[in-house]
């Protein structure tokens, strides 16, 4: 296709409840979309999610919204038409900025299937109509508090729950949550870097509560250290930040430091290398699972399509849009029936846009020819 214009919108999204990580508590989200238009007028949607701050990657808004304008875009379209095949090679000379090329790959990709009348869903080859939701449960101010968000989850019909852990709040949640919800359905903790090679011991009392996995405990750059973890418990590891490519991927399952592997788009460069890392590790019979970085009806649609490749054998981070946000800003927000998710089937990447709305809630806005 022939792009003409690229268009960066900032839009402020409150929580309806904060959401509180290892690596700090968010009360809402400062979001970056990116809309690319074509020479025949279609228009194709990208959501880039990094955080505000570099928190839990280097990137962030202000960073990504700058090395698109300066770098990126520039280069989008050099070489005359796009494809979105073709957009990571087209920006590979800039090196890193994983999030901001997703978002534009994001982007090409909508528009591409949009002018074809194609779904994301169809593309990818995906083999289920309806995916297992799974939810991600932050840390709360007190154990009272934490129970009774779980057991919101358990009525609303969740597959799985996920609890945030850290130094000081693992055991006993993990003992009372797992108390709470029985032995048959499904919990996970994730620890976004929060623990060191010198906690193995203490990580190892978690193999009591017959965990489904433990998602990132150590730094992002320590896959020596998350091989021995991964030999000295018995509950799985999974890799999460320390994967941002398919290399990353290889290296990590050729050494036995990844037993599992969370996917997330914006983190690995864009929805078609998250393909490439599902496929090598379905060749591996490494499980894979979707996960979320509190995206919009955008990002969640596009989640739904990937995590119903038949690889994603663990619910995923796809949880109902007002988990998150009173109104999303997609006119048919994700829900979830009966623990599970229904794979958008509409052109392109499966939402349509509230236009109206994303207007109301648009912080900044800037328009960058091609």
């Amino acid at each position: 296709m022939k792009f003409t214009q690229l268009e960066l919108r900032r839009i402020h999204l409150e929580l309806v409840t904060p959401f509180r990580t290892s690596f700090g508590e968010q009360t809402a989200r400062e979001i970056l979309l990116i809309g690319i238009t074509s020479d025949d007028g279609t228009v194709g949607w990208g959501e880039c999610v990094a955080m505000s701050e570099p928190l839990y990657s280097p990137e962030y808004v202000s960073g990504v919204e700058a090395v698109i304008t300066e770098f990126l875009a520039p280069r989008l379209t050099q070489g005359g038409d796009v494809i979105a095949g073709d957009v990571a090679d087209i920006l590979r000379p800039i090196k890193g900025h994983q999030m901001a090329k997703a978002a534009i790959e994001m982007a090409v990709l909508d528009a591409e299937l949009r002018s074809g009348g194609i779904n994301l869903h169809t593309r990818f080859g995906g083999t289920r109509p309806t995916i297992p939701s799974g939810v991600s449960v932050g840390i709360f101010s007190s154990i009272d508090a934490l129970l009774s968000a779980v057991q919101g989850y358990v009525d609303d019909g969740y597959a799985r729950i996920k609890l945030k852990i850290e130094p000081g709040w693992d055991l006993e949640p993990v003992r009372l949550v797992r108390e709470l919800i029985g032995p048959e359905m499904g919990l996970q903790v994730d620890a976004n870097t929060a623990y060191t090679r010198q906690d193995f011991g203490h990580l190892r009392q978690l193999d009591m509560y017959d965990l489904l996995l433990i998602e990132q405990p150590l730094d992002t750059d320590d896959l020596l250290g998350h091989r021995d973890l991964a030999a000295a418990i018995e509950t799985p590891v999974c890799l999460d930040e320390s994967i941002e490519s398919l290399t990353q991927a290889e290296d990590a399952v050729a050494i036995g430091a990844a037993e599992i592997i969370n996917i997330k788009p914006g983190r690995v460069g864009g929805y078609l290398e998250a393909v490439r890392i599902h496929d090598l590790c379905r060749a591996h019979d490494i499980p894979v699972w979707c996960g979320g970085m509190l995206e919009t009806g955008i990002g969640r649609a596009a989640n739904c399509a990937l995590a119903a490749l038949d690889g994603f054998v663990l619910p995923g981070d796809i949880s109902a849009s007002r988990r998150f946000y009173a109104r999303d800003i997609v006119r048919e927000p994700i829900e979830v029936v009966a623990g599970e998710v229904a794979v958008p089937t509409a052109p392109g990447l499966g939402y349509d846009l509230d236009a109206e709305f994303v207007e109301s809630v648009t912080t900044s806005l800037q328009h960058v020819s091609l």
